[in-house]
């Protein structure tokens, strides 16, 4: 669910749900507020040893995104790396496997820069990388041919390995993209900083303070998760992995190949 959720409606529904258990806290200690002096020593005891579970609980959420979003962006580095050095190597082979080989690669670039930009795991995303499968089988196809054409050149060699290698990196990069933080810890992060919230505003209002703390709190909190959850997210929202190296290397491809026709 939260990954299909436009950035604006996901930022609400996270300070809906800390909001109103923060002001639920808050209007339940104006209510028990001539009992503070019974109540301030256990709640506040309390409501300290939550806020630490729940920093804990925030913090390892923050970890597994960070590690995620930074294994997104090697994985398209090196997906776009292996496709360049194919497509070099391709330039080397003989005709006509060669001109076929680069026209099917420089439109497996433009799928894989498609890719950025779709939702993981949906019928999209799913169809694209079903289209570089097929690509990727001509030109084993064509690789193959090659081989067979040339069995003792080292080129066409070289290019069986290059393409091998980018076969199995758009397998790294479906798998990081795919690779997401469990909905549930999620779904634990957000209910257990709304409990914490709310018993930090049920203490300080059973005091007699803390409106504009608490709505400070509970902004930042929501920024917290916000972020959490949108590192999460690869292809949308406010923090994405970028298309830089495909765009680059789509720039480079509309170039007239360096090496010269065999």
């Amino acid at each position: 669910m939260f990954f299909s959720l436009q950035s604006w409606a996901l930022a609400l529904i996270i300070f809906a749900v800390v909001g109103a258990v923060t002001a639920a806290g808050l209007l339940l200690g104006r209510h028990m507020r001539q009992h503070h002096e019974k109540l301030r020593e256990p709640f506040g005891a309390m409501q300290g040893a939550l806020l630490g579970v729940v920093g804990l609980i925030l913090a390892f959420g923050l970890s597994l995104a960070v590690g995620r979003y930074e294994d997104r962006r090697a994985a398209v580095i090196a997906d776009a790396n292996a496709i360049g050095t194919t497509y070099l190597r391709a330039q080397l082979l003989a005709e006509p496997a060669r001109v076929r080989s680069l026209a099917l690669l420089r439109r497996y670039n433009d799928l894989a820069l498609r890719l950025s930009h779709e939702v993981p795991n949906s019928p999209a995303m799913q169809r694209t990388a079903a289209q570089e499968d097929v690509l990727q089988q001509r030109l084993w196809g064509l690789a193959g041919q090659a081989l067979d054409a040339a069995p003792v050149a080292s080129a066409p060699r070289l290019y069986v390995d290059a393409l091998n290698t980018m076969i199995d990196q758009q397998t790294v990069r479906l798998s990081g993209l795919n690779n997401r933080v469990p909905g549930s810890v999620l779904v634990l992060e957000v209910i257990g900083a709304a409990i914490a919230l709310g018993l930090l505003a049920l203490y300080l209002s059973v005091l007699g303070r803390g409106l504009w703390p608490m709505v400070f709190a509970t902004v930042l909190v929501t920024m917290l998760l916000l972020v959490t959850f949108d590192l999460d997210r690869p292809t949308r929202g406010l923090i994405t992995v970028p298309d830089t190296p495909y765009r680059a290397l789509q720039t480079q491809m509309r170039l007239p190949p360096a090496a010269p026709r065999r």
